[in-house]
């Protein structure tokens, strides 16, 4: 009786699961990857002359996203927009002999001239600080790498700091900790706002997915930032046709001040 009831638990436990290890090929991982698809509300800002800054904002959507992780809030996200990136040369005034001058200048290769970020919250409580400078996200996480020799390697964090300080000042660079929200359980809008004095260029919209902590996926897409109007008839002039630019500078400056020597010369 025991070998015969023992027999046929074997037979239904191998009957209910002989199903689930029929949808899991052998030598696969049942482990659903999560998915993150983003889209901006444009793909190009004009900038014309009464340009005040504008507001861009980014959608996105989580796919195959873990209910429990979503209900419990271990899903967050970055998103930010980076500039053009070019060398920036930060400069020390110090007073000598009275005199306000320039003493010591670092430079910094290939940074972005731009940068806003948004957040679900705070980043360093996302992410640990020495992951985030690894992956180069957030203000206090970009790589700002001196070039040349530095003899002193102190003064680096203090032209780091004073980079930092002044693209902040300027509204260059921007952060709002709480700019990404889930609208939805997998569906979530940032907000990025971009700066009066942005520059123009290719810029990149990155959005980063952690889950409890560590990131799994990333996404991006081009931004284009290109001014219009007069503004860049003599952009394009400066730089395509430089020679017949000088000469109609100095045709105009010729035709002013011949102007304005009639107009208050005395008789």
């Amino acid at each position: 009786m025991r070998r015969l009831l023992r027999s046929t638990l074997l037979f239904v436990f191998a009957a209910l699961a002989s199903p689930a290890m029929a949808q899991v090929p052998f030598g696969q991982a049942s482990t659903v990857r999560e998915g993150l698809e983003i889209g901006a509300s444009t793909s190009e800002i004009a900038i014309a002359s009464d340009f005040r800054g504008a507001d861009l904002t980014i959608f996105g959507a989580l796919t195959n996203a873990d209910e429990l992780f979503l209900a419990i809030g271990q899903y967050d996200l970055i998103v930010t927009l980076e500039g053009p990136k070019d060398y920036a040369t930060v400069r020390k005034k110090e007073r000598v002999f009275g005199i306000w001058m320039n003493t010591q200048s670092m430079t910094f290769e290939q940074v972005p001239e731009s940068y806003s970020m948004a957040s679900t919250r705070q980043i360093d409580s996302i992410d640990q600080p020495t992951s985030l400078n690894d992956i180069g996200v957030g203000i206090d996480h970009l790589a700002l790498n001196p070039v040349g020799y530095i003899p002193d390697s102190g003064l680096i964090g203090e032209f780091r700091d004073a980079y930092r300080r002044l693209k902040l000042t300027s509204g260059l660079y921007q952060r709002d900790t709480s700019g990404v929200r889930f609208v939805s359980s997998s569906l979530f809008r940032a907000s990025l706002r971009l700066p009066a004095n942005i520059p123009d260029g290719v810029h990149v919209v990155r959005a980063y997915l952690f889950k409890s902590g560590q990131l799994i996926l990333q996404k991006e897409l081009p931004l284009r930032v290109v001014k219009t109007g007069i503004e860049q008839a003599i952009t394009d002039a400066a730089h395509n046709r430089p020679l017949a630019y000088g000469f109609l500078c100095v045709l105009i400056a010729v035709i002013t001040g011949w102007g304005a020597s009639l107009i208050f010369r005395k008789d």
